[in-house]
C-alpha cells in the first residue's frame, strides 16, 4: 500500500495553461523537438505506439516537472520513462483502452463498407430492387457502428480524465501500475471541475494550433502536455519535498560523546 496524498479542488486551469505557455516558450526549441518526437512515437508507429505510449509520455512529464523546479533539462531525458518500462507500459495500455476499441470499430466499419460494396458489385445490376435490402443492411450496420463509436467516445473522455495523473504518478513514485491508476482515479474525481475546464481550454489551444497550420499544432501539443504537468503538480504539490535524503545534523540525537563519557 502507498501513503501518497493529494489535494482536492486544487486545479486552476487558466494558471496551468498560462504557466505552460511561459515554460514552453522559454525553451521553445527543446519543447518543440520533444513534442514532435513524442507525437511521432505515440501516433505514427502502428501497434508499437500503444506499447511505448506510457514510457514516452512519462519521459515528457519527467522533463516538464524537472524544468518546473528550475533544474537543468536535456532532450535525452525524454526517454527516462523507459527506466520503468513495464509499469509505464501497463499504465499506458490501460489508458488507451478506449482508443484501441475505437480503432477496432473503425477498422470493422471500413471492412464492412468494403464487403458490402464488393457484394453489390458482384450482383452486376445496381438497378434491381433485390439490391436494396443489401444497401439497407449496410447502412444499418454502419449507423450502429457510429452509435457505438459515439458512446465509446464520450466514455473515453471520462476515462482520459480519470487516468490523467497515472503516468506521472508511476514515474515519480516506486509503486505499481494498478496503484498508480487507482490513485489517479481518486485524485481526478476530487478535482473533476478543474479537469473539465482544463480539457476545454486544452481543446481550444489545440484548435488554435490547427488554425496556425502544422507549426502551431506542434507548439500547441507541448503546451497542453505541460499544462497537464502543472495540473498534476497542483494536485500533488508535496511530492517534491516528500523525501529528504540529507543526513540529520550530529546533534539531532543528542551529544553521543557526553553519553559515552558518562
Amino acid at each position: 500500500m502507498n501513503n501518497l496524498q493529494f489535494q482536492s479542488g486544487a486545479i486552476d486551469a487558466t494558471d496551468c495553461i498560462g504557466n505552460a505557455w511561459t515554460q514552453v516558450t522559454a525553451k521553445f526549441g527543446l519543447y518543440l523537438g520533444m513534442g514532435l518526437v513524442t507525437f511521432l512515437l505515440i501516433s505514427c508507429i502502428p501497434l508499437a505506439n500503444y506499447i511505448v505510449y506510457g514510457p514516452v509520455m512519462a519521459g515528457f512529464y519527467y522533463v516538464a516537472l524537472k524544468d518546473m523546479r528550475g533544474e537543468p533539462v536535456e532532450f535525452g531525458e525524454l526517454f527516462r520513462g523507459f527506466d520503468k518500462f513495464v509499469t509505464l507500459m501497463v499504465v499506458g495500455l490501460i489508458q488507451l483502452i478506449p482508443t484501441i476499441i475505437l480503432q477496432i470499430l473503425q477498422t470493422a466499419g471500413d471492412v464492412t463498407r468494403i464487403f458490402m460494396a464488393g457484394a453489390g458489385s458482384r450482383r452486376g445490376d445496381f438497378y434491381q430492387t433485390s439490391n436494396f435490402p443489401d444497401l439497407g443492411l449496410s447502412q444499418g450496420v454502419i449507423f450502429a457502428l457510429i452509435g457505438v463509436f459515439l458512446v465509446i467516445w464520450l466514455f473515453s473522455i471520462i476515462w482520459y480524465l480519470a487516468f490523467m495523473f497515472a503516468v506521472p504518478i508511476a514515474m515519480e513514485n516506486d509503486i505499481g501500475a494498478i496503484e498508480a491508476l487507482k490513485l489517479s482515479v481518486r485524485a481526478a474525481f476530487s478535482n473533476l471541475g478543474g479537469l473539465i475546464v482544463l480539457l476545454i481550454l486544452s481543446i481550444l489551444v489545440g484548435l488554435l494550433g490547427l488554425a496556425a497550420l502544422c507549426v502551431g499544432f506542434f507548439v500547441a501539443m507541448p503546451v497542453v502536455w505541460v499544462a497537464n504537468a502543472f495540473a498534476y503538480r497542483q494536485v500533488f504539490p508535496w511530492m517534491e519535498q516528500r523525501m529528504n535524503f540529507n543526513p540529520p545534523p550530529p546533534t539531532a540525537y543528542g551529544d553521543l560523546n557526553s553519553g559515552l563519557q558518562g
